[in-house]
């Protein structure tokens, strides 16, 4: 029995007749192009007639699938700028300390001439 599904990017699909798992990348109505990525990371482009004779069905994300997307990258970009954010802190605390140890040493020195 032939399942007909609209492609949804981000959506995962088994193709019933090759036992293959995908997710849909992008769809471009202009071109009637759909690019799927396999779980293996093989990238590919069909066209939409293609698409639509494919026995298809719906089905979650594959067990141990490990994306490395983008998300992933902005994840470890904000790590980062925490430690930056931290260290940050730590010079202006530097700073504060020279100041501090100026105006000490200005004090006693004005002691001193009174």
């Amino acid at each position: 029995m032939s399942r007909e599904y609209a492609p949804t990017p981000g959506k995962w699909y088994e193709n019933k007749d090759e036992e293959e798992t995908f997710r849909v990348l992008s769809v471009d109505e202009d071109n009637e192009l759909v690019e799927i990525e396999y779980e293996d990371g093989e990238i590919e482009e069909l066209d939409l007639d293609t698409w639509h004779e494919l026995d298809l069905e719906l089905t979650g994300v594959p067990e141990g699938w490990s994306d490395s997307s983008v998300d992933d990258d902005d994840d470890d970009d904000e790590e980062f700028d925490d430690d930056e954010d931290e260290e940050d802190d730590d010079d202006d605390d530097d700073d504060d300390d020279d100041d501090d140890d100026a105006e000490e040493e200005g004090d006693a020195e004005a002691e001193k001439k009174d």
